[in-house]
């Protein structure tokens, strides 16, 4: 498939016809890539599933529905690599508050990290959410902001394969490249260098599209 083949199926077909029906699920929105740098000709991935749950009974409940079993996990082989698919269960942090709903030309950029090797889990959460998030602030153009921190039971057993999601709104491309241009951008990139490992730094501009939300059914 191309990229705009499976992202079609996903929001015309899989999310409407699948997904959308499993009861638990409060709120859904797919973040579908869209080219923004020149090195993404083989992009790890093509799209983001966010997905609101009340709790962690409910998400087990979720998985044992006739929906999701008999609908949504018999469609995924049909249009998705699920075997290159990272799921993370996560806290969210509103660090700049901002509208849920973005302007039509909102794009979103999605930061995936992983702490440096050594690092206790808390003292990167603390680092994270602390002078990092201060410079963050900065970033000129930026409307919205959240941390969204792996939850601790995903370390029950060993290492999760990320530690967070960071979630940067902003009112379109050109915004975006502004901001990234900016010196404000170069400190964060600098801090972020600083306590997560560079390599396992993945970075997605998206578009939002909203399935059920962003008011909760």
């Amino acid at each position: 498939m191309t990229e705009e083949e499976f992202q079609q199926y996903w929001l015309k077909v899989h999310a409407v016809s699948f997904a959308s029906k499993i009861p638990q699920i409060r709120k859904y929105l797919v973040d579908t890539r869209i080219p923004f740098w020149q090195d993404e000709d083989e992009p790890l991935w093509s799209g983001v599933a966010e997905i609101w749950l009340r709790n962690g009974k409910e998400q087990l409940e979720s998985l044992q529905t006739p929906e999701f079993l008999e609908g949504a996990r018999l469609d995924e082989p049909k249009w998705a690599a699920f075997w290159r698919t990272v799921v993370l269960d996560t806290d969210a942090h509103e660090v700049v508050a901002g509208p849920e709903l973005a302007p039509e030309t909102g794009v979103k950029l999605i930061v995936l990290v992983k702490r440096k090797e050594g690092l206790p889990l808390q003292d990167f959460r603390s680092r994270a959410l602390g002078t990092y998030a201060d410079l963050v602030r900065q970033v000129p153009g930026l409307r919205r902001y959240l941390q969204c921190h792996t939850v601790d039971g995903a370390y029950g057993i060993g290492e999760a394969v990320l530690d967070a999601a960071f979630l940067l709104w902003f009112d379109d491309e050109e915004s975006l490249s502004s901001a990234l241009a900016s010196p404000e951008f170069a400190k964060v990139q600098a801090d972020l260098e600083s306590f997560v490992e560079p390599r396992y730094i993945h970075r997605m501009v998206v578009k939002e599209n909203w399935i059920i939300g962003p008011e909760s059914r």
